[in-house]
């Protein structure tokens, strides 16, 4: 009697041979791709090493690049099949100088980098670097020399940033080089001549920046040009009505201050989508000022205050209240002349020598705490006083010194507790109806170098209209519990819009025991129900003269003239105490 197979051994069979079959195949597949990438790698290392004979027997005077400096006879980047393979190979060339001379060469360096972008991707690029010299070492320099120093607006310097510097005169050089740990990038041997260098930095994420007028160089001296460059940016701008509507397709322009040559180096036309929204990314720190041009709407209101400021690395946003049009229109912002902070309240009068006169008021634009010398126990900040706040633990002193927040004095011998924290938060500020929020502030901006690098910190808690007693969870700038303000300025985080209430915190620390950081004035900005903060507008102008005060209860009054023009324009006054 023959015995067969069931149908379950066949399928269990087959399954096992199956599973070994692709096992198998994965395994002759891996060691394929491993010897493919070793056979590319050996390929990419023989042809750094071609490169290296290649220099080191041709005449000292040819090594250097075909529109670079040193000038030679290599080119920069090239081609070149081998084995199956596409490389690319980048060559690097540079005077040095093993000695103390800034201007004179004694040798040249080589680098190599060999790269595959079509091999395997465990290819790792071949990078050999070594040195050439001349038959008599520290000959007299037959040129000049450039230090180009790359930093950020701050002054830290940038590593790695582009640099290329480019003969105006010819088109016989275009040297692109990096700058090294310290941002600088020295050449060496120069041809002298007086402006025929324009030299340019860029950096992956980071603004540029090149010189203007373009650079001397002269015979056996050295030049230093300085260029700044810093983390790009982002701006959102809105547009809203004074119903916190979208306005739609909304035009401005948009200009910063900085300028490359005699021109703007930001100056562009722009418009918001169909919701009132634009973002703009890849914007360089400066100052912006927004100016619109739609043909349908005016501004009644700008927040924060055009100019803008735009930190570097950071999200800046911009709301837009804008109204119908009517004939010419003037915007009146009126600021504290010391803080710069929009004052809510003010009353400004326009008139003319004829029948026009009109008045408006300024909107709420900011909160501001001077005092906290009236102790805690306030849940509600100005009921009734402005100089209390909630509550503050043993570390916080606010009544040594009238309207400053320090540290207090440890009675145990040590004046000021270096373990501690000492925190105080704020009475509850209320907006009056459901607000955007934009900024918080403080000063001083400079605190004691030896109190450490953030010896002050704060944050920022809000609550809606229907629980004006919180909970409240203080926030950082990120939006979450453990980030704080570090900075004065910084961007509020945009979880807050919507709400009523606010409440800050401040938090301070020290590093050394006999000093203490302190704070003598704290604020946020928003606006509320999209009243512009601290702006009022007068619109249905004729053009011509007009007469006009600013004033509010505790300020000084100003008065001034000012000729209305087509269109729209902007009148900013600054009032003091």
């Amino acid at each position: 009697m023959k015995k067969g197979f069931t149908l379950m051994e066949v399928l269990v069979g087959s399954a096992l041979f199956l599973i070994v079959s692709v096992s198998a195949y994965s395994a002759f597949i891996s060691i394929l791709r491993l010897a493919n990438a070793s056979q590319s790698r050996i390929i990419a290392v023989q042809l750094a090493d071609e490169q290296f004979e290649i220099v080191r027997n041709m005449p000292y005077v040819n090594v250097g690049l075909t529109n670079g400096i040193p000038l030679g006879v290599l080119p920069q980047t090239r081609t070149v099949n081998r084995g199956g393979f596409t490389y690319i190979v980048t060559l690097v060339i540079r005077n040095i100088n093993l000695a103390t001379s800034s201007i004179q060469s004694s040798s040249k360096m080589v680098e190599v980098d060999i790269s595959c972008p079509e091999c395997n991707p465990s290819f790792t690029p071949v990078n050999l670097t070594g040195q050439v010299s001349p038959a008599n070492l520290q000959s007299a320099a037959s040129g000049g020399a450039l230090l180009v120093q790359v930093s950020d607006s701050s002054g830290v310097p940038i590593k790695g940033a582009t640099v290329v510097v480019k003969s105006t005169a010819t088109s016989s050089i275009t040297n692109t080089d990096i700058t090294n740990d310290e941002g600088i990038l020295q050449i060496i041997g120069v041809t002298p001549g007086i402006g025929v260098y324009r030299i340019t930095t860029t950096k992956s994420g980071y603004s540029s920046d090149q010189t203007y007028p373009d650079a001397n160089v002269l015979k056996g001296q050295l030049t230093q040009v300085n260029l700044f460059i810093d983390k790009l940016s982002e701006l959102n701008i809105n547009t809203v009505s004074l119903t916190c509507q979208p306005v739609v397709d909304f035009h401005f322009r948009l200009t910063g201050a900085k300028t490359a040559g005699t021109n703007a180096k930001y100056s562009q036309n722009l418009f918001t989508n169909g919701v009132g929204n634009l973002t703009l990314n890849a914007m360089e720190l400066d100052s912006y000022t927004l100016i619109p041009t739609d043909t349908n709407f005016d501004l009644t209101g700008i927040t924060p205050f055009s100019p803008i400021k735009l930190n570097a690395d950071s999200t800046q946003n911009i709301q837009l209240i804008a109204i119908p049009r009517n004939s010419n229109s003037m915007m009146v912002s009126v600021q504290d002349s010391v803080s710069k902070l929009p004052i809510s309240g003010a009353t400004v009068h326009l008139y003319d020598s004829g029948s026009y006169d009109e008045t408006e008021m300024t909107g709420q634009g900011y909160f501001d705490q001077t005092d906290w010398s009236g102790g805690g126990g306030q849940s509600v900040w100005g009921s009734p006083s402005t100089n209390k706040y909630f509550v503050s633990n043993s570390d916080i002193d606010t009544s040594t010194t009238s309207g400053t927040v320090v540290m207090a004095w440890n009675s145990t011998g040590i004046p000021y507790n270096l373990n501690a924290t000492g925190t105080l938060e704020s009475s509850t500020f209320d907006t009056g109806t459901t607000s955007n929020f934009f900024s918080l502030d403080w000063s001083p901006i400079n605190q004691p170098i030896q109190s450490g690098s953030t010896p002050v910190k704060l944050q920022f808690a809000t609550s809606p209209s229907t629980t004006p007693n919180g909970p409240w969870t203080y926030i950082g700038p990120d939006g979450t519990p453990d980030t704080y303000f570090s900075v004065p300025g910084m961007q509020i985080n945009s979880s807050h819009n919507g709400d009523q209430y606010a409440r800050y915190k401040i938090f301070m620390n020290t590093d050394t025991a006999t000093v203490t950081p302190s704070v003598n004035d704290v604020s946020f900005t928003y606006t509320s129900g999209c009243l512009p903060p601290g702006q009022v507008i007068f619109q249905g102008l004729s053009q011509g003269s007009y007469n006009y005060t600013v004033s509010k209860s505790g300020y000084t009054s100003y008065s001034g003239t000012v000729t209305i023009i087509s269109g729209w324009q902007q009148q900013t006054v600054l009032i003091g105490l």
